[in-house]
């Protein structure tokens, strides 16, 4: 049996833990194991390359992904599209298994559909896969957002100044709230939620009035523009403010302990799935590895936690 790996689409923590779990597991069962390199691009172009135990040596640890990564157009159109096919004729792979987000798990499903064995496992620091509980990469960007917002806070509060703080997340809020929950926010604006900007600048000039010195304001990055925003909450509350955008700050870094531990079960349970020459999604359900249909991953609706949203707006006061 032959099976081989390519990650796609945006990188994120704990790929390098995903891959290793996934070439260990197939070569403990007997398992051939290629790495294809640039994602669909490189499977496009046949960048196959055999994998043994010491091709992930050490990686546990790394941030980024070891295959490196691509955004491949080539792969939407039927040219690009039947050369992959093609390739992974030529290699005989019996199973494919692909690491990334929503683009990359859409494009795993057109596979399927095209008779190809396909296993996806879910990495994204958004969060953004409702049929998943946690993607690969979520935990290690909290952390990350986490641990800049308290370095901002140092310098915003020694000069009395509220900083509107720019976290990735186009349609999906979740770095903002699950951060603003652990570095102690005072208010989130995420896709999810209306907000009123009254109301945020009321709740700085109350913390302002008795005694605070600082107000941290997360922002996802699909809620407009955190320099307009600033601008005028500046103008209603006479605090200065200040605009952090993180960019790609978030999506470096060695994985978290979490996700080390996720990408390992993961890839594990990939590898175990491709064992029957299954074609699933991998994913997380109240604590457990599952595998489910791919007919079944996209209609799920996304769960916003409404119970984290009332948590900080009850201790950020």
């Amino acid at each position: 049996m032959r099976i081989a790996i390519l990650t796609s689409g945006g990188d994120a923590p704990g790929m390098n833990a995903a891959i290793r779990a996934v070439v260990r597991s197939a070569i403990y069962n007997g398992i051939e194991v290629y790495g294809i390199y640039e994602g669909y691009d490189g499977l496009i172009d046949a960048k196959f390359e055999k994998m043994i135990e010491s091709s992930v040596a050490d990686i546990i640890q790394r941030g980024g992904t070891i295959l490196r990564t691509s955004r491949s157009e080539r792969f939407m159109t039927e040219d690009g599209f039947e050369k992959a096919i093609n390739s992974l004729k030529i290699f005989e792979i019996d199973v494919l298994i692909v690491l990334g987000g929503d683009g990359t798990l859409r494009g795993a499903k057109k596979l399927k559909e095209t008779g190809v064995n396909v296993i996806a496992v879910p990495c994204s620091i958004d969060n953004d896969l409702a049929y998943t509980d946690f993607t690969i990469g979520f935990m290690t960007a909290v952390k990350t957002v986490t641990e800049a917002v308290s370095n901002i806070r140092d310098t915003t509060e020694s000069h009395g100044r509220a900083n509107v703080v720019e976290v990735m997340g186009r349609s999906c809020g979740d770095i903002a709230l699950y951060s603003g929950v652990s570095s102690g926010a005072e208010s989130i604006i995420i896709p999810e939620k209306e907000f009123n900007i009254n109301e945020i600048a009321e709740k700085a000039l109350i913390g302002k009035n008795r005694g605070k010195k600082h107000h941290i304001i997360l922002m996802a990055e699909g809620r407009g523009s955190a320099f307009d925003f600033a601008e005028e909450f500046e103008k209603l509350t006479g605090i200065d403010t200040k605009v952090t955008v993180l960019g790609y700050l978030q999506r470096g870094g060695a994985p978290s302990i979490f996700d080390r531990i996720l990408a390992s079960q993961m890839g594990y349970k990939a590898v175990e799935e491709a064992c029957h020459l299954h074609s699933c999604a991998i994913g997380t359900s109240d604590g457990h590895i599952r595998a489910m249909s791919f007919s079944d991953i996209f209609e799920v609706e996304k769960i916003f936690r409404d119970d984290l949203l009332e948590i900080l707006k009850t201790v950020s006061i």
